[in-house]
């Protein structure tokens, strides 16, 4: 491999730890220049992912975050003629230019991008569903057509894109085929150890081992709506050294404990706390 060749690839930062898998699905989507579509459930790192990648390979990050209400035309651009027209009003020479209120969406300021930008389309499947079909054209070719100025906008570099969805819309078939897939499964303690090594490097090993225990135990409770995340296990964990919580508070076999302490980091809703004490109560029952 040449020195050029490995800058352009992925394997993770120092604040980022990516899966051996999630490194190639990366640099396989950047080998075929196709979308890279992520998912995986909340807290995964799915957005992070963009920024890391952009971080480590050295480029611009154009992030472009959809809502329900979000269209794929706003990706591109946005015409103002509200302004335009409170401007005329007033006696702008401004609008004589139409230009002047023409609003450049992301696309458009990456395929603008002097060298080849990372773009992040996050959480993709809360818009509408013709959303991705309606940007298919245009992430393809990477062209638009801006009809108010009559301009063909052309990519300069083609951008390494990601795409991050929660599944809570099935996309289309035309879309998917376009893209790149990888499921980024929720990590196991061994990976989740490094991680949490990389947000707290003086953690002590026994409070680590300890949390992390009673973070799976949790997880693992069948019936849970809402299971913990990463995001969440560092939050907790953060709580943990902020109170000098000592490990042995977490261990599952201490009668007085039901669940972990400062568990509103944990579990979100009061359904989630009184299924895991009931739980809890009915194993040591059986012992």
């Amino acid at each position: 491999m040449t020195e050029g060749q490995s800058q352009n690839r992925f394997a993770g930062t120092e604040r980022y730890i990516a899966t051996g898998d999630l490194g190639m699905a990366v640099n396989a989507a950047v080998t075929l220049a196709r979308p890279l579509l992520i998912k995986g459930e909340p807290g995964t790192g799915k957005t992070q992912l963009a920024i890391e990648v952009a971080t480590a390979l050295g480029r611009p990050l154009f992030e472009w975050h959809v809502k329900s209400t979000s269209k794929a035309q706003q990706g591109l651009y946005e015409y103002d003629a509200v302004s335009r027209l409170r401007d005329s009003q007033l006696g702008d020479p401004r609008v004589a230019d139409i230009s002047h209120y023409i609003l450049r969406g992301k696309l458009w300021e990456a395929f603008e991008s002097e060298v080849q930008p990372v773009l992040l389309i996050d959480e993709i499947d809360k818009a509408d569903i013709e959303f991705p079909n309606d940007l298919l054209r245009e992430l393809d070719r990477m062209e638009f057509y801006v009809y108010e100025t009559r301009q063909l906008i052309k990519a300069r570099h083609r951008p390494i894109i990601i795409i991050t969805s929660n599944n809570e819309k099935e996309l289309p078939d035309a879309f998917l085929r376009r893209c790149f897939f990888h499921y980024i499964r929720f990590p196991d303690q061994d990976t989740m150890s490094r991680i949490v090594e990389v947000h707290y490097p003086t953690l002590k090993r026994e409070l680590l081992a300890e949390a992390l225990g009673a973070f799976y135990k949790v997880r693992e409770t069948p019936g849970l709506k809402k299971k913990p995340s990463t995001s969440e296990l560092l939050d907790w964990i953060k709580l943990l050294l902020a109170e000098d919580i000592p490990p042995e508070a977490l261990r599952s076999d201490d009668p007085k404990k039901a669940i972990p302490p400062l568990y509103g980091a944990l579990l979100k809703n009061e359904q989630d706390v009184h299924l895991f004490e009931q739980l809890v109560f009915l194993n040591r029952r059986v012992r």
